[in-house]
């Protein structure tokens, strides 16, 4: 049901959407719209630029600045997303998209992404990428004692009325980084930076595509 809020007796409109330091907010609480709209601008600013990513300038000076520039507007605010499935497979799409880009691969090529990765002497790194990134931000803000650390593991009282919903439960945050033994055992290696960065490093693998 839709809250009602009100700030000096005006009632705060209820909407959908809506943008708050540069990021899309839903009224669903999924991270869809933002990944496509992240998506969107990093593709009109590849296309800007695009003289230069696809230029004869040396293979590892052109994908570092795609990942610095390009990377950087579709990654923006990833330390706090919440990736399904379908959303994993938006950003391994861009990935590819830039690849082929880069290289002046035409769709109609049909050159399969394994070739193309062979072609550019990379491996699938996107979803990697925000995995470190969302494990640096979260260690971060388990070692300190901040507003965002209540939020986390803050608990709302009383009581409310649950139901069942079908499918399966809603993927947190701290999902993609948990640990079967809790998340005091998650907690308690954050607090160390060196440890706990050295472990995330060792423990990463392959991702894998969940659809909750």
């Amino acid at each position: 049901n839709p809250s009602t809020i009100k700030i000096d007796q005006k009632q705060l409109e209820n909407v959908k959407c809506f943008k708050y330091l540069g990021s899309l907010l839903t009224d669903d609480g999924r991270c869809t719209s933002e990944i496509k709209s992240r998506i969107a601008m990093a593709k009109a600013s590849f296309s800007k630029k695009r003289n230069i990513f696809t230029s004869k300038l040396d293979l590892n000076l052109r994908k570092k600045l795609v990942k610095c520039y390009i990377w950087s507007i579709a990654l923006y605010g990833a330390e706090t997303w919440t990736l399904r499935a379908v959303d994993q497979k938006h950003l391994e799409s861009f990935e590819m998209w830039c690849w082929r880009r880069m290289e002046k691969i035409s769709w109609t090529a049909y050159v399969r992404n394994e070739e193309v990765l062979i072609r550019v002497i990379e491996q699938r790194n996107i979803l990697h990428e925000i995995r470190n990134r969302k494990a640096n931000w979260i260690g971060h803000v388990l070692r300190r004692n901040c507003l965002l650390k209540e939020v986390i593991e803050g608990k709302i009282e009383g009581r409310i009325e649950v139901t069942r919903r079908r499918g399966r439960r809603r993927k947190k945050m701290l999902d993609d980084l948990g640990d079967r033994r809790g998340y005091c055992h998650l907690k308690e290696k954050a607090l160390g930076r060196i440890k706990w960065r050295n472990c995330f490093v060792r423990d990463c693998g392959p991702a894998v595509l969940t659809d909750y």
